[in-house]
C-alpha cells in the first residue's frame, strides 16, 4: 500500500531566504519562510517537478497572526489542488502554517513588485 502524508514542494535555499527576509519584513514573532508546498498528502514516491520562474508577487496577512508570501511558480499562482502557491512567512504564537491556505482564500492578498526566488 502506498504511503501517504508526505509533503512535497520546493525549499528556499539559505542565501535566498536571508535575502528575502531582508526585503520582506516578518510581521509576527515566529519566522517560517521555509518552503513552497506543491502537495501536502503526497505518496512516498512523488516528487516535485523542477521549479522555474519563481517569484514572490504578493503578501497575505489576516492581522491576527498569519503572514504568507504569494508565489508565482512557472507562470501561475494556482496549485493543482486549487490552492495558491505560497510561503508561510511568519506566525504569531498559537498559529500554524497550515492556516495560510485559509487566510489567502478568505482575505485575499496584496500584490507586490515581483521578488525573484532562486
Amino acid at each position: 500500500m502506498p504511503h501517504s502524508g508526505d509533503v512535497i514542494g520546493w525549499l528556499l535555499n539559505g542565501e535566498d531566504r536571508a535575502n528575502l527576509l531582508q526585503r520582506i519584513a516578518p510581521a509576527y514573532s515566529r519566522v517560517v519562510a521555509h518552503h513552497v508546498t506543491l502537495k501536502a498528502d503526497a505518496a512516498e514516491d512523488e516528487r516535485a517537478p523542477a521549479a522555474q520562474d519563481a517569484a514572490i508577487i504578493g503578501l497575505a496577512n489576516d492581522g491576527e497572526g498569519i503572514q504568507a508570501a504569494v508565489v508565482r511558480l512557472n507562470g501561475t499562482t494556482r496549485r493543482p489542488d486549487g490552492g495558491v502557491y505560497h510561503i508561510t512567512w511568519s506566525l504569531a504564537p498559537g498559529r500554524r502554517a497550515v492556516e495560510s491556505n485559509a487566510v489567502i482564500a478568505q482575505h485575499g492578498w496584496t500584490p507586490l513588485a515581483p521578488v525573484e526566488i532562486g
